[in-house]
């Protein structure tokens, strides 16, 4: 079995919503849920990396374990690797850069990311769910991959490309959940690649690795977790999540 760690980049100067990492939700911050589901999909050691002290405090004093990286950061990957070097563990075949801002991830995609990889060694996996709502295709907050294959519960077919708005939907377009699996290689010479002019007109990070010839295998997610980008995301998901307890 591969070894594998979990690292989620998390600050406070997010620019749609400044703060959102420690906004509660039953009484526990945003990143603190996302660290609790991380750790109870038992695959491996999970840290944040964040820049923020307040945020560090945070995620330990909810039993999480939290690095201070750098602020000069451009990307989350950027920082994942800072983070990464810093903890300096041995033997990680794979490092999951997994979102601090989607607190209801299932953590059952956790798991069938980390077995696919275990099974094809790719230099990047991610998860992608279905997308059943027009108002998907055309939200420029849901980035959107394009696969070579239609995605099933078992095969790691190939992204073609990732787009912010697609007009038209067919079968092998499925909204991206912004989960990597990387090998610690590729990730090291992502954060050395300079950033593309098209990474930076999309805010796409992933389209830095793709432009340089680094192939990125697509899982399928069975649950489309809600990522909180604005106030009116954390108080659906407020609701939703409230309701649940």
């Amino acid at each position: 079995m591969i070894k594998t760690i979990i690292l989620i980049p998390s600050r406070l100067s997010a620019t749609r919503l400044p703060g959102k990492p420690l906004l509660k939700i039953n009484g526990i911050s945003i990143i603190s849920h996302v660290v609790k589901k991380a750790k109870k999909a038992d695959i491996g050691e999970v840290y944040v990396a964040t820049e923020d002290k307040e945020i560090l405090e945070d995620v330990n004093s909810n039993g999480g374990k939290a690095i201070i990286t750098s602020n000069k950061h451009k990307t989350g990957s950027d920082r994942i690797f800072e983070c990464f070097e810093k903890l300096d563990l041995q033997g990680i075949d794979y490092i999951i850069n997994l979102q601090g801002d989607e607190p209801n991830i299932d953590i059952n995609d956790l798991k069938h990311l980390n077995k696919l990889i275990s099974l094809n060694k790719p230099e990047i996996g991610t998860l992608a769910s279905k997308i059943n709502d027009k108002y998907k295709l055309i939200n420029e907050n849901i980035v959107k991959v394009i696969t070579e294959d239609k995605l099933n519960e078992k095969n790691f077919p190939l992204a073609k490309n990732f787009k912010r708005k697609v007009n038209k939907l067919n079968s092998n377009i499925y909204h991206h959940l912004g989960i990597y699996a990387y090998k610690p290689n590729i990730l090291e010479k992502i954060t050395k690649l300079k950033q593309t002019n098209n990474e930076i007109k999309n805010r796409l990070e992933q389209l830095r690795a793709m432009e340089n010839g680094i192939k990125i295998n697509v899982a399928l997610s069975k649950f489309s977790p809600i990522g909180v980008d604005t106030m009116e995301d954390y108080i659906a998901l407020k609701k939703i999540m409230e309701y649940k307890s």
